[in-house]
């Protein structure tokens, strides 16, 4: 597949959606929380501003005209904010030379309030001009089997060391009931997101004999008070044509300094054994929560309360949900931002420096398929999950 052929990404996603929740994901791991009513997803503050794909915005003053995701992270080293793209463009409406993915560009504060919105203030890798971060090749063997590119689903710093959780995309076009991917890793940078590094252990993806893997999206929700850095992970389903995702979600936890060390092996899983839901290495972890296809999602804690959002490939919504706690029970989920109000939208990550768990800033993307239309991030401020 060559570079040309990366439009096609987006190219399923709905132009009109249902607000039917029959089946749209429900936890098997207790009695279910009591919904919380949504509030407008236009809310006070930003309401679908867009961060890039704007002649002359702060995006391109680093170098990035067009790109989508823009995964938001706390730089705790200095107390930053980066935000993570995926393919990425110099130019406005997906034109201009092709950056690569990922890319980052950064922010020295976050008004969570919504009066202003985000405006980066210089980019990495090398404080510059926006770059690829990781040293790959696209659309060839880099010696684990052939990848067009690779696309980040979570950042996180802590320890003074940044993380980024990544799918290796085999292909665009999967065949029904298969992902596309290739593999799924983790990689590391000791200097702030200007030189980067692989661990050596990876989870196999579709072209290695391990379709539809659990562990090919991951969300970092955070660490917890207890200690305990909690992620949630999911089948890869970037390219919103993954007719096995399932919505399938799962839960696991690890030590920080575990993590740091790549001892993955470390970690603890949240499972159904034995006729109880408990956290065990003795068993993988079990699903915690299905129903439609989903594509992006995230998971943050937000003053105490877990709030999760996802895109609903078959909905062609956002929605949102929330807990007391990782392994606790989800509310029900809730439409916030529609391709009624959005068209061609997907995404929806959560910012960590929302104002609160009940007004949300979520960074949404948009495009619809086509050369020389918006390929672009909205930023959406007081959304109540």
């Amino acid at each position: 597949m060559s570079m040309s052929s990366l439009p096609t990404r987006r190219s399923l996603l709905r132009a009109g959606m249902g607000l039917t929740l029959a089946g749209a994901g429900l936890s098997v791991a207790g009695p279910a929380l009591p919904a919380v009513a949504a509030g407008p997803a236009m809310a006070a503050g930003q309401s679908g501003t867009p961060l890039c794909d704007r002649p002359g915005d702060s995006a391109s003053q680093q170098g990035l005209g067009s790109g989508d995701l823009a995964i938001p992270y706390y730089r705790e080293h200095d107390g930053t904010w980066g935000y993570v793209f995926g393919d990425a463009w110099t130019g406005t409406r997906q034109s201009g030379e092709y950056i690569g993915s990922p890319v980052m560009l950064n922010q020295a504060s976050f008004d969570a309030s919504g009066a202003t919105p985000i405006s980066f203030t210089w980019a990495m890798p090398t404080g510059g001009r926006a770059g690829q971060l990781f040293a790959y090749g696209h659309d060839t063997d880099n010696g684990y089997g052939h990848e067009v590119s690779r696309i980040p689903n979570d950042c996180i710093e802590f320890g003074g060391r940044t993380y980024i959780q990544y799918t290796s995309v085999h292909t665009w076009d999967p065949p029904a009931g298969y992902d596309g991917s290739l593999m799924s890793g983790v990689a590391y940078s000791d200097d702030h997101g200007v030189t980067w590094h692989d661990y050596d252990y990876r989870w196999a993806g579709d072209l290695q004999g391990a379709n539809q893997s659990l562990y090919g999206m991951w969300s970092f929700a955070g660490i917890d008070p207890d200690g305990w850095l909690y992620v949630f992970s999911k089948r890869w389903n970037g390219t919103h044509k993954n007719t096995a995702d399932g919505g399938a979600i799962q839960l696991f936890r690890i030590r920080p300094d575990d993590f740091r060390d790549g001892n993955f092996g470390a970690q603890q899983n949240w499972a159904h054994l034995g006729g109880s839901w408990q956290w065990t290495t003795a068993a993988p972890p079990s699903v915690i929560l299905t129903g439609h296809n989903t594509g992006e999602f995230s998971v943050k804690r937000i003053n105490g309360t877990y709030c999760m959002s996802y895109f609903d490939v078959d909905m062609g919504a956002i929605c949102t949900r929330t807990a007391p706690r990782p392994d606790a029970v989800w509310s029900i989920p809730v439409p916030q931002i529609t391709a009624l109000t959005v068209p061609n939208l997907y995404g929806g990550y959560i910012h960590p420096g929302s104002a609160s768990a009940t007004s949300l800033t979520l960074i949404v993307s948009q495009w619809n398929g086509t050369v020389g239309t918006p390929y672009r991030v909205l930023q959406f401020d007081g959304i109540r999950p």
